[in-house]
């Protein structure tokens, strides 16, 4: 790695501890405003503080994060399907290099799509991003996204992780499995996992524990932070985890002590959401 291409990646994946606490922000570009994501902006804010990097569309960062707090950014730079399309594998660069420099983000990241119908067409959008982000000092991070057709098992995740670090990512996320170390011992680059579907506060932070624990560099947690009725607690206790190696029933400590005394939770309607994406 040149000088620039390790600044970046070291505002991502802190030299300290090698780990990484990202804020997943993008469900918008394919599901439109999501349930206590309607306004990123309002979301956002008070998380700032205790995320390690935002994960988001150029659109986002634009208008809902203040461009002088210092926060490093993973622009997400495929897409080109929605919900209500036809097909969610079929992505596309959406976003140039010569933008991505111009908002200063630190990573790149796009999916890919290893099983579907347009594998191809997204693992040879990797490739070229690759390239583009080797010639300017950017990462690349490599989502190996999911769908229903494909599976969450150490095999296949490991098969989708190898090929995008064979094809050059700097980083991977992806999901926690069972025998994760498996995907993490076959992959030459960092692993981060994904938060997915809302989980109950516990259940969440076993799963950023055993991430870590099992060799995950951390995690990129989104709706498991911000659709908790108490966010900043739960990205503080989220953040113990990733950070100061606490056991679940410490970081849960830190979430309970976190909200005692606030405000009753604003109830929200539950809408059903894919959860195959975080």
């Amino acid at each position: 790695m040149d000088w620039g291409m390790k600044n970046r990646f070291s505002k991502i994946i802190r030299p300290a501890d090698g780990r990484c606490l990202m804020l997943a922000v993008d469900h918008g570009y394919f599901l439109g405003p999501t349930e206590r994501l309607e306004d990123p902006r309002k979301t956002v804010a008070p998380l700032l503080p205790y995320a390690d990097s935002l994960m988001l569309t150029r659109g986002v960062l634009r208008n809902c994060v203040p461009a002088e707090r210092d926060v490093p950014i993973v622009l997400r730079v495929s897409g080109g399907t929605s919900i209500v399309g036809e097909d969610l594998s079929k992505e596309a660069i959406t976003t140039s290099i010569e933008e991505a420099i111009r908002l200063n983000a630190s990573c790149l990241a796009l999916s890919i799509f290893v099983g579907s119908k347009y594998e191809h067409q997204t693992l040879a959008s990797l490739g070229k991003l690759v390239d583009e982000g080797e010639k300017f000092g950017i990462p690349v991070l490599a989502v190996t996204a999911v769908g229903k057709e494909m599976g969450r098992d150490a095999r296949y995740l490991g098969l989708a992780c190898r090929v995008a670090a064979e094809l050059g990512a700097h980083i991977v996320k992806t999901y926690y499995c069972e025998n994760f170390e498996q995907v993490v011992e076959s992959c030459p680059v960092p692993l981060v996992v994904a938060g997915g579907k809302k989980l109950p506060e516990m259940d969440a932070l076993k799963l950023a524990h055993d991430s870590v624990t099992h060799g995950a560099a951390g995690v990129d947690m989104g709706r498991n932070i911000w659709q908790s009725d108490y966010p900043v607690p739960m990205i503080k206790a989220v953040k113990a985890i990733v950070h100061d190696n606490a056991d679940v029933k410490e970081a849960y400590s830190i979430f309970t002590r976190e909200k005692a005394g606030k405000k009753e939770p604003q109830k929200v309607k539950a809408v059903a959401r894919p959860a195959d994406f975080d």
